[in-house]
Formats: structure tokens, sequence, C-alpha cells
């Protein structure tokens, strides 16, 4: 790609002021926002008839359904619009961030509650109909959001969206290079021109910062992005330096350690502002639900399988000598050694530095032990690693510490696998990358997905890999 092949629109200018642009976007926030309140009343009142229906046999309707629907889509659109959700960029080329939604939603729901119980209002809502909308609502916002986000995000393409009007500045090749790398006009920016910088190493002379601004000033833009290497300390003070004087936002351009970061931003602890490249995977609020998640299912499972745990215990004893269960040192969360518990399917015992791993057919297996591993019954035990805190019920696998030593020194990133509780399922067994990894390239695809896990963490993706596991054929590949 080459300059010439940017699409720079000096004539829609010339047609559209910047004012134009401001008051479209302007229209398109309140637009957004009304989409949600409307699909999201719209919800809450057909669940509540639906209810109705249901309960008594009749089509009747009260005012409390529709004061149901209207607080819950009010309080969610000013909750959503105090954290800045319907800003365009949020939806176009962007990756929707369920996450937060899902706190928006359920911070909907606590406010609601609280509201009514100050107020002594509880019981004039149907708590059946408040439950349903909470349930059926969540689904219906995530469906509404990305299906708005995708049509704002086509309208940008073909022009009919007013992106946000942008001047790319810096030497040719590094403006050349940072369109090709990262096509700004697929995440909601047009590039209206370019303000190229003359070669050589120096620092930006007065000239270039003169002309460059006055392009900028007669193109009437939104954002200048300076595409300049951070160490030309000179060149990018002299550069803010003349934009200052002008109406637009001023960005940095981003160097290339931040294509390895998902979330990089800046900041601040008192007076000190630093550039944030990562952080601990989960919030502090995003691991008390994942453990309360754990601790709630984990609890179930466990009281509602220990019939099939006492049998298997008996149906192990009786086809090979050596205890019922097995168990093994390896790394945590953080890195922390803890002692995994599993169901026996072999008659060696490794837990040293050498540990051989299971391969197809291998001779080790006992005929129990066969089944129990292609059935991920073998894992079951696990349960009290969970209930311990040692494990979660989905997350990367945790692998034998002499594994992690031996793939840690050839796998890039392997050791981020630690920065979450292991699982006992995960994401990247439900796409069946199983068993022996006796090639870097097999591990390295398993990581690649562990580390997607950890990136796109939220309580529905846990529960779709464990409704996967159970349920996708998949998940019981290369299970030997």
């Amino acid at each position: 790609m080459t300059l010439k092949q940017l699409d720079f629109s000096a004539d829609v200018v010339a047609r559209r002021g910047r004012g134009g642009y401001a008051w479209m976007r302007l229209a398109l926030k309140l637009s957004t926002a009304a989409v949600d309140w409307l699909m999201i009343a719209l919800t809450s009142y057909v669940t509540s008839l639906l209810y109705s229906r249901i309960a008594s046999g009749e089509w009747w309707t009260t005012p409390s359904q529709a004061t149901l629907a209207m607080l819950v889509a009010s309080t969610f659109v000013m909750l959503s619009a105090v954290r800045s959700q319907y800003q365009i960029g949020n939806y176009i080329g962007a990756r929707r961030a369920f996450g937060t939604t899902l706190t928006l939603w359920a911070a909907t729901f606590v406010s609601l509650i609280a509201f009514a119980f100050a107020t002594k209002t509880t019981d004039a809502f149907s708590r059946v109909a408040v439950i349903l909308t909470f349930v059926v609502g969540l689904p219906v916002v995530f469906v509404t959001r990305e299906l708005t986000g995708r049509l704002l995000t086509l309208g940008s393409k073909f022009g009919v969206i007013p992106a946000r009007r942008v001047m790319l500045v810096g030497h040719e090749d590094d403006v050349t290079d940072f369109a090709r790398r990262y096509q700004p006009w697929n995440a909601g920016m047009h590039i209206a021109g370019t303000g190229l910088l003359s070669p050589g190493d120096g620092p930006v002379g007065r000239d270039d910062i003169a002309r460059i601004a006055g392009q900028a000033r007669e193109m009437q833009l939104d954002d200048v992005l300076i595409i300049v290497p951070w160490s030309q300390t000179e060149t990018i003070d002299r550069l803010v330096d003349g934009f200052m004087r002008i109406p637009v936002t001023i960005h940095l351009g981003p160097e290339r350690i931040f294509d390895r970061f998902q979330d990089v931003h800046i900041a601040k602890s008192g007076g000190i502002a630093s550039l944030q490249l990562g952080r601990p995977p989960l919030t502090a609020g995003e691991v008390m639900a994942k453990r309360a998640l754990d601790v709630v299912l984990g609890s179930f499972a466990l009281f509602l399988l220990t019939p099939v745990l006492i049998l298997i215990a008996i149906a192990i004893k009786l086809d090979s000598p050596g205890p019922v269960l097995f168990m093994q040192r390896r790394l945590g969360f953080n890195q922390q050694a803890f002692q995994i518990v599993k169901f026996r399917t072999m008659t060696v015992m490794d837990d040293g530095d050498v540990v051989r791993q299971a391969t197809r057919n291998d001779q080790r297996i006992t005929r129990v032990g066969r089944v129990l591993r292609r059935l991920n019954l073998d894992e079951l035990p696990q349960l009290l690693n969970v209930l311990a805190g040692q494990m979660s019920l989905v997350g990367p696998r945790p692998h034998a510490i002499a594994h992690d030593r031996e793939f840690d020194q050839r796998i890039a990133l392997y050791a981020r696998r630690h920065n979450v509780k292991p699982g006992i399922t995960g994401w990247a067994q439900v796409h069946g990358l199983r068993g022996e990894t006796d090639t870097d390239e097999k591990m390295k695809a398993r990581v690649e997905h562990d580390l997607f896990y950890i990136d796109n963490w939220s309580i529905l993706l846990d529960v779709e890999i464990l409704f996967r596991t159970v349920f996708s054929r998949k998940a019981y590949d290369n299970a030997f």
C-alpha cells in the first residue's frame, strides 16, 4: 500500500463542515441510546405479558409492568451514558466490551432493587417478572449492541456514517507502515490527509510545522495522529506545540510494542501518569464473580456426582493394584505449586523431574483408566481442588511441573497461563487440543487458545465452555 491509495476526501470538507459532522455524531449517540432503551423496555414488557399469560391464562396488563419496563431501560441507558458507552468509537470497528455490558446490566438491577427497598415499593413489582427481565434482557442487550455495531461499521465504510476526520503526520515510511498495519479506516477513522515531514534524522523544522498546521486548519479535522517514534522527543514536542494552536484532538501514534497488549491506556496515581501496558487479567470484582460460580457449581456437581465417584473408586480398586486417587504437583495461579487430585488411570505415579506423557495405546493405562480418560471422568476429583481455591472450573489446564519448565523455555508467553487459576476444562480442551503435546506446534496452539480465554474472560464464556465440555464432540477428541 502507498500513500496514493489512501482515501483523501477534500471534496467532502467543502460540502459538509466540521459542525455538520459533530451534529451527526451527536444524533448517532442519541440513536444508539434510544435503540438500547426501546429494546430493553420492549423485552421487559413482553416478558411480563407472557408471564401473565402463563400464570393466569389471560392477557392482562398492569401499570407496574410498564413502570418496570421504563425503569429498567432508563436506568441501564443512564448508567451506560455515564460510562461513555454511546461513543461511536465503541461501535465502529471495535470489539464489543461484553464484560462492561454485563457489569452495567447487573448494576441496573442492583440499583432498582435498592431503590424499591428504600421507597417500600418492592410489592408493586412481580418478582418473577423482574427475574425474567434480568435473564432474558441480557442476551437481548448483547445482540442489539452487536447488530448496531456491525451496522454502524458498515455505514462508516460506505461513507454514510461520519467517521472521525484524521490527519496522519510523520515521515512517509512511518505513515505508510502505520496505515498498512492498523487500517484505521476500519476503526472509525477517515484519513482526511497526511502531513509528511521532510526527510532527515534531525528535529522537524519550522517550515514543516507551518505547512502541516496550515493543511490541518483548512481540512477542519477532528484529530491529528503523530506517527513519530517516541524516541524523537524534540520532533514530537515541536509538532505538539504547532497543533496546540488548532482546535483538534492530538494523539501520539502507537509504538510497535502496543501490538502485544489488548488494553493499553494512561493510568494516573496521584500526580504520576504512566502508560499501562498490561494488568492482571481479571479485576477484583471479576475474581469474586468467577469464584462464586466455582463454589456454587462445584458444590452442586460434587453433591450430584457423589454416587458416580464412589462407583468409579470401586472399579479402580477392583481393576488394578494401587491407590484410587493420583496426586501430582502442578503450578497454579502465579506459579504457586499445589497437589492436583485425579482418579488413577495408570500403573505408574510419576511426579518428578521427568514425567512421561500418556500416548495413544499407552501400555501403562489400565482398563478402567482407558474408559475414564476417554470420557473425561478421571478429572472429577479436581472438584476438591476447585472448592479448596487451588483451581477453577474453567481455565488453562495445568501441566506437570517438569513439562512447565520445558515449554516455558521454548514457547513465548507460556508462563502467562498462570495469571489465572488453572481449570478442570478450558477453551483449548473444547476445541480438541488435548492429549500428547509431542511437538511445539501442538503446545503453541494450546497456549494460543489459553491466552485468548484469559484476554476475553467473562461469566458467559465460562458457562459456554462448561456446556461444550459436556455436550460438544470436540471436547472428547484426543482423549486417551
